[in-house]
């Protein structure tokens, strides 16, 4: 039997949708060469990670064997595949494969970082492979909501093993390459051992809808509307941008894309190839000199991002634009699950303006990127490997991937954050589990998500901050103690400024507290903490977090 063994890995998309970050190692335990497929980020919640920019993977654990790190395979220009390579790769130092599109994104990113000596390899489509140690990947061109999707192939001395990425079966996508049949017989002919499946929409009953299936509803809706209209869908979503200026520019309207994002995604498609007949755009000052019923705005921020194209139209103005009554604005996107709030907030601000929002409710004017169940269990029956791992999913439709995968009679197994899977043996088996969470990039930094930085500003969120000074001389103090409060009501029940009760109550302290508390500074600081927060709780019902700062005279 051979020593050798073939591992898979999670760091990240599996349990969570989002920052994906996926190992695959084969040889020895313990001397295994690897490869990571796609390096991406999540979003922060306010709620729970306030200030944070972004999060990333937390990649220690195939850091400190970086040294076996063949290399980094990214499926498609997505953030949440593509977007933590530009914070992460300093960290790991190995050659990055993407195809064009990807790789001209990828890019970008390492520009923004400050980053300027790697050079990404732009790797062909299957059936060229890439070797990489024990390892040999193939680009397989997939369906999804951004061109240049695809599929790895990762063939390995025991066994090939299919990375699904983000992936729909669509025959007719607008832009990028169709779901091929053909290809797939030839992908999966030597036989496929294990499938990494996309689980996004395992719970979607309907067999998925075709990027092509929403341009009439879109030209229906835009050729009928009076006063300037404006969409917002996902940048990256080329194909449905397209759509979009396309209507805009068949029913007699100049476009204009608002947003960094939006412009850098079509430009990112012309340079490489992808986008040939994009419509003409003009710039928002010329915009604004023409007739509203003449105009399409075409905005980011179809998932209520503050900083964003949409949002800013929302509150009044961005460019020298502006929406009124009697325009249209179209939400031609679904919004994922947690932006609920930030995007009902958009549409009530475009509705008190007058302005008639459509969104997509009835499913006419937006697709998913994802394959459904019906799409599933199809992709099953194309691949037939001996058995199935699911990925890109909560922890419910990894369980619910399983279950589908058994009624196609595949056996499967759920492998989240951390487990580490061996798929040397007759059936997929987890032997290690790795300590995986979060790493946040706040500012310029990237911190630990155990560090205790967000927590400590989650409880001054919550509980706001008292800020004691005083002063001693000789043990004694020196005058009064004063306070500073931020994030407090200024005013507690005793109808009294807060900080003034509060200094009140530091200075009896100190004024009874005995020679050896206050020689002790930590005595001190524990004692007049206590003080500040039993206040704080009689007063206002909240026990702040509480800073002491105490100077000596010499």
């Amino acid at each position: 039997m051979s020593k050798n063994r073939l591992i898979y890995l999670p760091l990240g998309g599996a349990g969570e949708i989002g920052m994906n970050c996926y190992v695959y190692g084969y040889g020895p335990k313990g001397r295994e060469r690897f490869i990571i497929v796609d390096l991406g980020v999540t979003f922060p919640d306010m709620g729970y990670t306030p200030g944070v920019d972004l999060i990333l993977p937390d990649i220690e654990w195939i850091e400190e064997r970086r040294e076996r790190l063949e290399g980094i395979f990214i499926t498609h220009a997505h953030e949440d595949h593509v977007g933590a390579v530009g914070h992460l790769w300093p960290r790991l130092k190995a050659p990055v494969h993407a195809r064009a599109f990807t790789a001209h994104i990828a890019r970008l990113k390492f520009e923004e970082r400050g980053h300027d000596e790697l050079q990404i390899r732009t790797a062909p489509a299957f059936p060229e492979m890439v070797e990489a140690g024990p390892f040999k990947v193939g680009f397989v061109p997939v369906s999804h909501s951004i061109p240049e999707s695809s599929a790895l192939v990762i063939e390995t001395p025991a066994g090939r093993i299919v990375h699904s990425g983000d992936f729909k079966l669509d025959r007719t996508p607008g832009v990028g390459e169709p779901f091929d049949p053909d290809l797939w017989a030839e992908v999966v002919a030597p036989g496929v051992r294990a499938l990494v499946c996309d689980s996004t929409n395992v719970f979607s009953p309907r067999p998925g809808r075709s990027e092509k299936s929403v341009r009439p509803a879109i030209e229906k809706l835009v050729a009928g509307a009076s006063g300037m209209v404006a969409a917002t869908t996902f940048a990256s979503n080329i194909a449905r941008v397209r759509t979009l200026a396309e209507a805009g520019h068949k029913a007699g309207r100049s476009v204009v894309l608002l947003g960094r994002a939006m412009r850098r995604m079509i430009t990112a498609a012309v340079e490489t190839g992808i986008l040939h007949d994009f419509p003409k755009v003009i710039s928002p000052e010329e915009a604004a000199q023409m007739p509203r019923e003449k105009v399409m705005l075409l905005s980011t921020g179809s998932q209520g991002e503050h900083r964003a194209a949409t949002a800013a139209l929302a509150r009044g103005k961005y460019m020298g634009l502006s929406m009124q009554e009697g325009d249209l604005f179209l939400f031609s996107s679904k919004t994922i699950p947690g932006n609920e709030v930030s995007v009902a907030r958009i549409v009530n601000q475009f509705s008190e303006m007058g302005v008639e929002v459509v969104d997509d409710e009835d499913g006419r004017y937006h697709v998913s990127g994802h394959a459904n169940r019906p799409d599933l269990a199809e992709f099953h029956r194309i691949v037939a490997p001996q058995f199935l791992i699911p990925m890109h999913g909560e922890h419910r439709h990894l369980r619910a991937h399983v279950a589908l995968g058994e009624e196609c009679g595949i056996a499967g197994i759920i492998a989240p954050n951390g487990a580490m899977v061996e798929l040397t043996g007759k059936a997929p088996r987890i032997v290690e589990h790795v300590e995986t969470g979060r790493t946040y990039v706040d500012g310029h930094v990237q911190i630990g998500a155990l560090d205790g930085v967000v927590r400590e500003r989650l409880r001054m969120a919550q509980n706001g901050h008292v800020l004691v000074t005083l002063i001693l001389e000789d043990d004694e103090p020196l005058g009064e103690a004063w306070c500073e409060i931020m994030g407090l009501a200024e005013t507690g029940i005793s109808r009294s400024p807060v900080a003034e009760v509060l200094e009140g109550d530091v200075t009896q302290f100190l004024m009874r507290a005995g020679r050896k508390t206050l020689a002790d500074d930590e005595r001190l600081e524990e004692e007049i903490r206590k003080i500040v927060r039993r206040t704080s709780q009689e007063e206002l019902g909240k026990k702040p977090e509480v800073t002491v700062v105490i100077s000596r005279l010499s």
